[in-house]
């Protein structure tokens, strides 16, 4: 059973959502991002979100795309990322990782080499933003030998037809995009939510989380009574660039007060179902 499915399975048991937050690897700088990364368990994170920056983030919005660039400023690049995993694993053996980007970079690492790297590291899914199923045998195979879950993107405008396509192969979770558009910039309802989720479940047993669009507890809370994972990004990374300086380093506190946000998230997540 993969770390991923472990997770979901003992949130289940214990009647309760996941909180994935999301960092981009090696914003602002390596040492801040790596502090930010071994704490969040800590913090109340179910599972961990890691962007891989590209200088081409077509999915993402002004928050994440600044944040991009901040990472390749300081000197983020594929092997860099696994590093931090790598790093990240030999304290923490159990928490999920799944890093999220964009096909480009797995291409040029080479695709088959980035999934042996990615297992030894301690990855346990891949968010491919740009490699539609179609064009999925360029990385899948390899995932899968290497132990690692695909996990695919739905959109509000995947129709009843399109649904099992994009699901076949699909594994670890589904990740519902919960707006049209780019990352950070609205929010959906609970209304959308309350018939978006259930109709997702029809086509697939693996759990739903919903993410690009929530940024606050009272957010994080509404998903998860209705979906099995609330993913916040762009929040987290506002404040974190809320705490650098005029020169883009991370600032005493900076950190700690991305934490506290993060806990913050984590006890709405807990308390949605029971009313706590």
């Amino acid at each position: 059973m993969s770390r991923i499915t472990a997770r979901f399975a003992a949130l289940t048991r214990e009647g309760r959502g996941a909180l994935i937050p999301f960092l981009e690897a090696y914003d602002p700088d390596p040492a801040a991002s790596m502090a930010l990364l071994r704490a969040l368990p800590g913090a109340g994170a179910d599972l961990i979100e890691i962007g891989m920056p590209f200088t081409d983030p077509m999915a993402d919005g002004p928050t994440i795309q600044v944040a991009g660039r901040r990472a390749l400023k300081a000197g983020s690049k594929t092997a860099r990322i696994l590093a931090m995993v790598r790093d990240f694993r030999r304290e923490d053996p159990t928490t999920p990782i799944v890093l999220m980007g964009y096909l480009n970079p797995i291409l040029s690492y080479g695709p088959e080499r980035f999934c042996v790297d990615a297992e030894a590291a301690g990855v346990d899914g891949l968010i491919v933003v740009d490699l539609p199923p179609e064009e999925a045998g360029l990385l899948a195979p390899h995932a899968v030998a290497h132990g690692l879950d695909i996990i695919r993107l739905i959109a509000p405008t995947t129709d009843d037809a399109r649904l099992p396509k994009v699901l076949a192969g699909s594994s670890g979770f589904v990740y519902y995009v919960s707006i049209t558009g780019i990352t950070g910039t609205r929010t959906a309802t609970a209304e959308h939510l309350a018939q978006a989720i259930p109709r997702i479940r029809r086509f697939t047993d693996l759990p739903i989380a919903v993410g690009f669009g929530v940024r606050s507890p009272a957010q994080a809370a509404t998903v998860a009574r209705v979906a099995d994972a609330a993913v916040v990004a762009s929040a987290l990374i506002d404040t974190l660039a809320a705490g650098l300086d005029a020169q883009g380093h991370a600032t005493p506190g900076c950190v700690n007060r991305v934490l506290d946000q993060v806990r913050g998230l984590a006890a709405a997540v807990r308390a949605a179902r029971t009313g706590g």
